[in-house]
């Protein structure tokens, strides 16, 4: 009779997802609050609102490579217990100085710790990618948020004035107000860039991982972020200004409050897609090029006879 106990027994991967599930599990329970703090910062305010797709985009990387590399098994690696050390060290010092910043950065060296401990520098080498994309979904300190926010806000308003006067409109800026004709048009905080600025990075990272470039091209698109989510709050900036003019601000109001936030994600694509286009086009990658194997020259008593590749080849399957 066949023991019933060999039904049960875990294999090594179902051992390994029973694990990962486990201290899963224990790691979300633990920053719970820290979870629940950045969800609602998502919730309340508009420049974090792409906090949400963070994470789902993070598990996507997780699972494509589980699917590229193969399954992994438990291989623990005590290094990582360095990991969840650091981890716990940011984690105990924010909540000891009440900086919510820090504990939730704390969460990024425990999940690699664990992957470490639970599977190895191989899980690890595979996992990085979507445990550092985690960082887009943490908010930044209000120190560095507010230092952001004014040189962006500046950069906005003379932007702006400087594309509507080189089209040909009557236009100058009065701090960080852009005055066209009669009309008097705020650049407020609100309309700094700042959560495009912060979405254009996730974007731009998202594209680096996953395109196969080489390394500096990479960091190349990631760079460009910035620039793109600079020229993008202008371009709103300005044809919000066009649309105050001509047709007054109600329609104004409706190109910078409801369109435009939903057309600068397409125009950011596109300027994402024409950047790899220009690249792929102005660096071409060199292929190697297989060698050719030499004819030989056999000796006959008759004068020395080539040998054809056709008639090796055919030898060599012989």
């Amino acid at each position: 009779m066949a023991d019933s106990r060999t039904n049960t027994k875990l294999t090594p991967n179902s051992a390994f997802a029973v694990t990962l599930a486990g201290l899963l599990a224990g790691v979300v329970w633990s920053y719970w609050p820290v979870l629940s703090e950045m969800a609602s910062k998502w919730s309340s305010d508009p420049q974090y609102s792409h906090g949400y797709l963070v994470p789902l985009f993070s598990l996507f990387l997780a699972g494509r490579a589980w699917k590229l590399s193969g399954p992994w098994r438990l291989e623990p690696n005590w290094y990582g217990l360095a990991f969840l050390g650091l981890g716990l060290t940011l984690r105990l010092v924010g909540a000891w100085y009440f900086f919510d910043w820090i504990q939730a950065i704390s969460l990024l060296p425990m999940l690699a710790g664990a992957a470490l401990i639970l599977a190895g520098w191989r899980a690890l080498k595979e996992l990085w990618p979507a445990i550092l994309f985690l960082g887009f979904m943490i908010p930044l300190p209000f120190r560095i948020e507010h230092g952001l926010s004014h040189p962006l806000q500046r950069l906005a308003t003379i932007g702006s004035t400087y594309i509507l006067q080189t089209l040909g409109r009557e236009a100058f800026n009065e701090g960080n107000v852009i005055v066209i004709n009669d009309a008097r048009i705020g650049v407020v905080e609100a309309c700094n860039g700042l959560g495009m600025f912060l979405l254009f990075f996730a974007m731009a990272a998202a594209v680096a991982i996953l395109v196969r470039r080489p390394l500096w091209e990479k960091l190349f698109i990631f760079a460009s972020a910035a620039p793109i989510a600079v020229a993008v709050n202008i371009v709103r900036i300005t044809v919000t200004a066009i649309v105050h003019e001509l047709a007054g601000s109600k329609w104004a109001d409706l190109i910078f409050h409801d369109l435009a936030g939903w057309l600068m994600m397409p125009l950011a694509l596109l300027a994402l897609a024409i950047e790899l286009r220009l690249l792929s086009r102005l660096f071409i990658e060199v292929q190697p090029v297989a060698r050719r194997p030499v004819a030989q020259i056999s000796v006959a008593p008759n004068g020395p006879t080539i040998v054809s590749e056709k008639r090796m080849s055919r030898s060599r399957a012989r």
